[in-house]
């Protein structure tokens, strides 16, 4: 059980807009005082069961997003090489492979590391060549890391978290969870932080 002042982190590797917080919450928590608590999911079996698939056929908003996100890059600092391959074709391994790095304590890492070279090489997450490198880059060795993410036991663990986000209320990623409060999207970060902290919005 997390504690209650930890911020928790929801994600789903195949989110785009993920990549932003991924590669920010660290930092942000840290320069802010407060520790994360990072949670993968998967989101695609709670967007299916909405029937919402927000960008997938839908070219206008795909172009918008993908714009978006260079945008959002910008202002943060953070490399992207735009539009990457979308939608992923196995992000459940992708966050399977999270899962087990969360319970060995390199999950963060493997996190960062997959969405650079997806965003930044054009690499899915999820396949090959993308799940071997992102491993190996961190340590790992991946013949040993892909037949635990591929165990009954791990997927169990993913159901059992998705599940979780489910009756949280979480409809998306990323979100966050401030003192069971949900806030979605990555430019809900800092509101997430200050509500925390304060259990509020307001300034003062």
């Amino acid at each position: 059980m997390a504690d209650t002042s930890d911020l928790e982190f929801w994600f789903s590797i195949g989110s785009t807009y993920s990549y932003l917080s991924v590669q920010r919450v660290d930092g942000v928590a840290e320069k802010e005082g407060v520790k994360v608590r990072w949670r993968p999911f998967n989101v695609r079996t709670i967007t299916s069961e909405m029937n919402n698939r927000p960008f997938v056929g839908k070219p206008v908003k795909a172009a918008y997003m993908w714009r978006d996100l260079e945008r959002r890059c910008s202002l943060y600092g953070l490399e992207a090489r735009l539009p990457a391959p979308y939608p992923l074709n196995d992000m459940e391994l992708a966050n399977r492979i999270a899962v087990v790095g969360q319970e060995e304590g390199w999950g963060p890492s493997y996190v960062k590391e997959t969405y650079r070279r997806w965003m930044v090489n054009g690499e899915p997450a999820g396949s090959e060549p993308n799940i071997s490198t992102s491993l190996l880059a961190i340590g790992q060795e991946p013949d040993r890391v892909v037949a635990l993410a591929k165990s009954d036991r791990i997927g169990d663990q993913l159901v059992e978290a998705t599940n979780e986000a489910r009756e949280l209320g979480i409809f998306g990623a990323p979100s966050f969870i401030a003192r069971g409060e949900l806030f979605w999207g990555d430019d809900r970060l800092s509101d997430a932080i200050q509500w925390l902290k304060r259990g509020t919005l307001a300034s003062t």
